[in-house]
């Protein structure tokens, strides 16, 4: 029951209005509702936002460094020295065991450092903001694939329901056609073969509508599934609007060149290569020298008895000590480390160069053979749809002689099969003609205007 209203609830969020089971889902609803709940999109987005927090590791390095200690020692067995004799009143051939410190010490204090050059982590904050980037590119791209698929499957899906439409008509038509024949048989009037022919098609058909219905339920499937939906969320898509499809099509054919830098495919292509660069000076930058200001302060405590304090009767003392200054760290030899690792980005770099090269000519012949597909089946869609208009002729002129007699079984059966084939062959034409104009509207990089 919590289940079947949380789902409710996302659904209100899209537009319903209606009730949980007479849901209808538009395209643009089910594109928002997969935006915001898609798994994989939500996985992306959270490695936008680690992205984020890595920027933020990278700067600390840059920041100010500040440390504190703290060191409680019990000299169990102070270490022993020999000195001389001499120095002690004794004779100069003598030497005296004596030990150095007290039995007890403490110390208390604080470091500070800065960083005051270090290329290494200034080309790293370059790196990492460019880091930020190249997620936020990611999670676009991510968004796209979701807009793309969950396009193509609503086509799909609501050209299955346009067939079944089709065959429910169809099986319409041969069930009254087996009940005229089946009185005619009765009477006397036609043989039973012809009855058994009609059966046999209409029993065809429902087959076939059985096959549409299973398929059109895999197909909502996918799509809850691809939108993030619980399978348990009952919905519909409008009625498709063929006509308006056929309207909107010769639009298709005004697109101008697709405009490569747009397509996020190449920009994030783009951004590691932007990011190899900064790793290359970052490898650059080991051999720069590194200089860090540094600052400390302790305070420092000795006493010969256990419990420290401020008083003279109790032999502590206490004092503090204090520095600071700069350090410095000069790279002379590694083995030839460095050198290896700019070799390695060299070939990087080599390699991205040639899969931009690689990239760039998917993208064009992709965004080329999509305009040829459109062009294609816009001249299909104009075939199919005067071929339907035909065979809707042959059919109601065939039944009509047929009632009178002008003309046999067969010819009426061949007639309304050909009208079947025609019909499905015209929705099929729109289906593919909307999967085309898809890879259109992605060549450009323009999905998102699919929400609109």
């Amino acid at each position: 029951m919590k289940r079947l209203k949380l789902t409710l609830i996302l659904l209100m969020g899209i537009g319903v209005y209606n009730g949980y089971a007479q849901t209808q889902l538009t395209l643009q609803e089910a594109l928002k509702f997969a935006l915001g709940n898609n798994q994989q999109l939500a996985r992306t987005r959270m490695e936008e936002e680690m992205g984020k927090f890595k920027t933020q590791e990278v700067r600390s390095q840059a920041l100010p460094q500040i440390n504190g200690s703290a060191n409680y020692t019990d000299n169990l067995m102070l270490q022993k020295s020999l000195i001389p004799g001499e120095m002690l009143g004794k004779s100069a051939d003598s030497s005296v065991l004596v030990a150095f410190g007290v039995q007890y010490s403490t110390s208390v204090g604080a470091e500070l450092s800065q960083q005051v050059f270090n290329k290494a982590v200034f080309t790293g904050l370059k790196a990492a903001k460019s880091g930020e980037e190249y997620y936020s590119l990611q999670s676009q791209q991510s968004a796209e694939n979701v807009i793309y698929n969950v396009s193509q499957l609503y086509y799909q899906l609501l050209v299955t329901q346009e067939k079944i439409i089709t065959i429910n008509s169809n099986i319409e038509k041969l069930t009254q056609l087996v009940a005229a024949t089946k009185s005619q048989y009765d009477n006397g009037l036609a043989k039973k073969i012809d009855l058994d022919r009609i059966r046999v098609n209409l029993t065809n058909y429902v087959t076939q509508r059985t096959q549409l219905q299973n398929q059109s339920h895999m197909q909502t499937n996918n799509l809850k599934r691809v939108m993030g939906m619980p399978l348990e969320a009952n919905f519909s898509l409008p009625p498709a609007s063929l006509t308006e499809i056929e309207k909107k099509a010769a639009g298709v054919l005004q697109y101008d060149d697709m405009n490569l830098g747009e397509r996020t495919e190449f920009k994030l292509l783009k951004k590691q290569e932007e990011l190899q660069l900064l790793q290359k000076q970052a490898y650059q930058a080991e051999y720069y020298p590194t200089i860090s200001l540094f600052g400390r302060y302790n305070y420092n405590g000795m006493s010969q008895h256990f419990a420290f304090a401020k008083d003279p009767s109790n032999a502590t003392n206490w004092f503090g000590a204090a520095a600071v200054g700069l350090s410095m760290k000069i790279p002379i030899f590694d083995g030839f480390g460095r050198r290896a690792k700019m070799s390695q980005a060299n070939v990087s770099l080599r390699q991205l160069n040639k899969q931009l090269e690689e990239t760039t000519l998917t993208l064009n012949t992709e965004y080329e053979n999509a305009k040829l597909q459109v062009r294609s089946n816009l001249s299909t869609i104009t075939t199919q749809k005067e071929n339907v208009d035909l065979a809707n002729e042959v059919y109601y002129s065939t039944q009509n002689n047929y009632k009178l007699g002008l003309a046999s079984l067969t010819d009426l059966l061949n007639s309304e099969t050909s009208l079947a084939d025609a019909q499905n062959s015209y929705n099929e034409a729109l289906l593919q003609y909307k999967l085309a104009e898809l890879e259109i509207i992605k060549s450009k990089g323009s999905l998102k205007e699919l929400l609109n």
